[in-house]
């Protein structure tokens, strides 16, 4: 038996690292061509349905017909049910241009799997409200568990709502990017906190529902800390929510307030930014951003305060859950029961 040391190359763990990443991404290609002919055969096959009851007026019992030859033809194959057949009539239907070569809807809906959009069918009838959340989806990866809660929280309304300063205070494509990552207002439903909720309460609820939380925020928000400590001057001062946006390259500070906003609000936030635009920003970093969180704000009040000031600072609201009357409590599942149930949903932010 050889027992020789094997000498590695000295680039070897570099050269790995290139050939997973290169692995990885062929797979990734491969299942987005192997999605992109389900999603083109489904439309094929959807756009015959609807030419021939066209031409033909047949109805539905063709369907079932077809549905069930189709099935014994390719018993292996599971998407041929009466109702995926009418789904793909109905996605065909939906988009008639799919297959043309001036068309970007194949370059959107073809990326996302089938299921999304059967989501997006059933709840938008504007085509325009369709692309942009396959195209979100596209980009950020979500599930369709994902995918439904963007949409029934609103995300196209509220994405780039918030009062901002950025294109004074940022350069254009900065700006751009900094304003479609704040949103307003912000969906915290996750929590079930009461009306008279201390800022520190919701800091700890955000942190301990951390991945729900990235998720609001959007992609590109990684976690730095909370009650993050500052010296300036000999004194301490501690910034409620850090965190590092990855596209932006900068230092995002959140500050939370739990009652309506108050221009002197910004002060507090400008001179966090000042510290760790002076103490933690490096040369490879943009200037530091701040989001001043608040339960109300009147956004005349916040524009006016913005106006003048020279760091870049977004202004939005956020709602949360409200507890529940004492009477109902009791027969409601456990915080165990529930956090058993969400433990299994984990995987949902990467799916």
């Amino acid at each position: 038996m050889n027992n020789k040391t094997t000498i590695l190359p000295s680039d070897y763990d570099i050269w790995l690292e290139e050939l997973k990443k290169n692995i990885k991404s062929a797979q990734t290609r491969a299942a987005l061509a192997v999605n992109k002919e389900l999603i083109t055969l489904y439309w094929n096959i959807g756009n015959e349905i609807l030419e021939r009851q066209n031409k033909q007026g047949w109805g539905s019992k063709v369907i079932d017909r077809l549905s069930q030859d189709l099935r014994n033809a390719f018993p292996q194959l599971k998407g041929f049910s009466r109702a995926n057949m009418m789904y793909m009539r109905a996605f065909a239907e939906a988009w008639p241009d799919y297959l043309t070569d001036d068309s970007n809807v194949q370059q959107l809906v073809g990326q996302i799997p089938w299921g999304h959009n059967l989501v997006l069918l059933s709840k938008f009838k504007d085509e325009r409200q369709r692309l942009w959340y396959a195209k979100k989806a596209s980009e950020h990866g979500w599930s369709r568990a994902v995918l439904v809660h963007q949409i029934e929280t609103k995300l196209i309304d509220r994405e780039g709502s918030a009062a901002t300063n950025f294109d004074g205070s940022l350069p254009k494509e900065q700006s751009e990017l900094a304003k479609q990552t704040i949103k307003d207002p912000y969906i915290f439903d996750f929590l079930s906190l009461g009306a008279d909720a201390k800022e520190r309460d919701i800091e700890n609820a955000l942190t301990e529902h951390i991945s729900k939380f990235l998720l609001e925020l959007g992609a590109g928000f990684a976690f730095v800390g909370k009650q993050v400590q500052i010296e300036v001057g000999g004194d301490d001062f501690y910034i409620d929510l850090l965190f590092y946006h990855l596209k932006l390259r900068s230092y995002v500070v959140i500050e939370l307030k739990t009652g309506d906003f108050k221009p002197e609000h910004t002060g507090q936030l400008n001179f966090y930014l000042s510290a760790v635009d002076s103490q933690m920003k490096t040369d490879l970093d943009q200037p530091t951003i701040g989001l001043l969180l608040c339960k109300s704000r009147n956004r005349i009040v916040a524009e006016y305060a913005l106006r003048d000031n020279s760091k870049p600072i977004g202004i939005a609201e956020y709602h949360i859950a409200q507890a529940l009357p004492a009477e109902l409590e009791g027969n409601l599942p456990s915080i165990e029961e529930i956090e058993n149930i969400l433990s299994s949903d984990e995987n949902d932010l990467g799916e």
